[in-house]
């Protein structure tokens, strides 16, 4: 996101509209005319609400997510034939590429030094920590306080995604606001 390069960003916490006015397929149309190009990103968990939850579970005992990525590819593909254009769609799972890049010299200092302090840390007779970066220092980190505030959301009506839509420029489909919804508790566990 920070490179500008995106045009389109689908996350679980906001409705995934295909057609009409705020639909994401006539923008990435304008956005292709414009630019020739689109880059679109899609969150795990994004399109639940176009494709449905599932109730399998992978070996891990975790929820198997919608294929987003395979049904949007496909979807772009119809729409752009459904107008007499031709759209060649590039779809990239990045989940081992992302994770394979070799490290930099920074990267293999950082990790260096959490080991280090990992070891520290058990040695000094402590259990269920972590070790991180806070404030420029390395400190251990309780883990039940760790997940306990971790972020595991992120608030549609918040900056974050205030930040995407200004990036992106894509149209915002978070419903409006009706008298009566629960407000997001601002002491919860969410990206902002």
């Amino acid at each position: 996101m920070a490179s500008g390069d995106v045009d389109l960003c689908l996350v679980p916490e906001v409705p995934t509209v295909l057609d009409g006015p705020q639909g994401c397929l006539p923008y990435l149309k304008r956005r292709v005319a414009q630019q020739g190009y689109a880059v679109v990103v899609v969150a795990e968990g994004a399109g639940e609400d176009v494709l449905g939850t599932s109730a399998e579970t992978d070996a891990s005992g975790n929820k198997k997510l919608p294929k987003i990525g395979e049904f949007m590819k496909s979807k772009v593909e119809a729409y752009f034939k459904a107008r007499g254009d031709t759209a060649t769609v590039k779809y990239i799972d990045p989940s081992y590429m992302v994770r394979s890049i070799p490290a930099n010299a920074a990267d293999s200092l950082y990790c260096m030094q959490l080991a280090q302090n990992a070891v520290h840390g058990s040695m000094a007779g402590y259990t269920g920590f972590s070790v991180g970066l806070c404030n420029n220092r390395m400190v251990l980190l309780p883990i039940p306080e760790l997940v306990s505030t971790s972020p595991r959301s992120m608030n549609p009506r918040g900056r974050t995604w205030e930040r995407v839509l200004a990036v992106t420029r894509q149209p915002n489909t978070v419903p409006p606001k009706k008298p009566g919804d629960k407000a997001y508790d601002s002491h919860a566990p969410m990206l902002r």
